[in-house]
This record gives C-alpha cells, structure tokens and sequence, in this order.
C-alpha cells in the first residue's frame, strides 16, 4: 500500500501439541529455512527462529500487509504438512491451537533476537511453562489459564 510506513516488531511463540518433543535436532536447521520462506512470502522480514524440541520461536519485522493470526496459521499449517510429508517423525504432527505474540521497540531488537538465538541455554534453568507464563506477565496479557497451551511436567 502507497504512503505506508511502519516499524513493528513481533515476538511469536507456539508449541509442538500434547508439548511433545518432536522437533529433532537434525531437522531443525531445515525447518527454520521453511519457516524463513514462509514469512518472506507473506512480506515479513524474519529476525531470529529457534525451533525447539517442542515449541518454536519466531522474531519479525512486521509489516500491517497481513493479520498476525493470519501469518501464524499459515506457518502452522505448512509446517505441519512440511514435517509429515518429509516424514521428520515417526508420529503424528499437529501444533497446539493458539499463539501468543508480543511486541517490542526498535532499542530491543538485540536483546531479544539474542533471547531466542539462545533458547538452548535458557531452558536449562527455565521451562517452557515459566518461560510463556513470564512473558505474559511481563507483557500484561490477561488470559484464562483453561486456554493456555497444555502443560505436560
């Protein structure tokens, strides 16, 4: 669209269903790259990926061309078909319903890509549940606990 200018930045976080560890190591570098394509296809800009073993994190330089709900389910939908047609698991591959998305300024992109980029190392001190209930705290999302992802200790 002519004359529109924007500087948005899009944290999304979604998780493998049941929390399951699905995403092997050895698949995750191809997995990103999917991911990669399909941000750039709908016109985002992809900062940092980290697909763990059962949720992903996604960075964006996000452009208001496309519904972030939209972008997600997309994402959602082709990498599940992606994971089964490879057949990057010998089980069944779904995501959990729902996402959660945060934004951040220009001043933290650093901070945050690097936050991501390093998943491996936080999750040694913090799961995944705290990690998701801190960011929502943190961003001052009120939710219902009956709709956040599964959690499976």
């Amino acid at each position: 669209m002519a004359n529109t200018y924007s500087q948005m930045y899009v944290h999304i976080v979604f998780a493998v269903r049941n929390r399951e560890n699905l995403i092997q190591k050895k698949h995750k570098e191809e997995l990103q790259k999917y991911i990669t394509g399909i941000v750039t296809n709908h016109g985002q800009k992809l900062l940092a990926i980290n697909c763990m073993p059962d949720h992903t994190h996604i960075f964006i330089g996000f452009k208001p061309n496309i519904c972030i709900s939209d972008l997600v389910r997309d994402i959602k939908t082709s990498t599940s078909i992606f994971i089964k047609d490879k057949k990057f698991t010998n089980y069944k591959f779904y995501w959990q319903e729902g996402f959660g998305s945060f934004t951040h300024s220009h001043l933290q992109l650093t901070t945050v890509i690097n936050y991501i980029l390093n998943q491996e190392e936080h999750h040694k001190r913090n799961s995944f549940k705290d990690e998701y209930l801190e960011l929502l705290a943190k961003f001052d999302v009120d939710f219902d606990s009956q709709y956040l992802f599964e959690w499976y200790e």
